[in-house]
């Protein structure tokens, strides 16, 4: 598998800004795991298309829901601390939330 940028570990001084929030991230997450399997029967019950949209777009604003927590989370914890410090790592930072916020535009 080929190492993308999250892929590397933080350094132990310095946690994962979303960390505070773990517990709640995780709840949403499996709410939205049973949002998930909640649109899978609605296909396999033959629920009207509409109903199943509505679902779908549901599970979509809480995804981005999380993204825009972990953005957050992200930018006022890991890039501001890479940018106190400066130097290549700060650069980096940025660059990476940069292309970050490209992805969810995106999508």
């Amino acid at each position: 598998m080929a190492a993308t940028p999250h892929d590397h570990a933080a350094p132990e001084h310095a946690p994962h800004g979303y960390i505070t929030a773990k517990d709640d991230y995780l709840k949403r997450l499996r709410r939205i795991e049973g949002q998930a399997r909640g649109l899978q029967r609605m296909v396999e019950e033959e629920k009207y298309c509409i109903d199943i949209l509505t679902q779908v777009s549901a599970m979509t604003k809480a995804l981005q829901a999380v993204a825009m927590g972990l953005l957050e989370d992200h930018i006022s914890h890991c890039v501001v601390d890479a940018a106190a410090s400066g130097g290549p790592e700060a650069d980096a930072k940025i660059k990476e939330a940069t292309d970050a916020i490209a992805r969810l535009v995106r999508s």
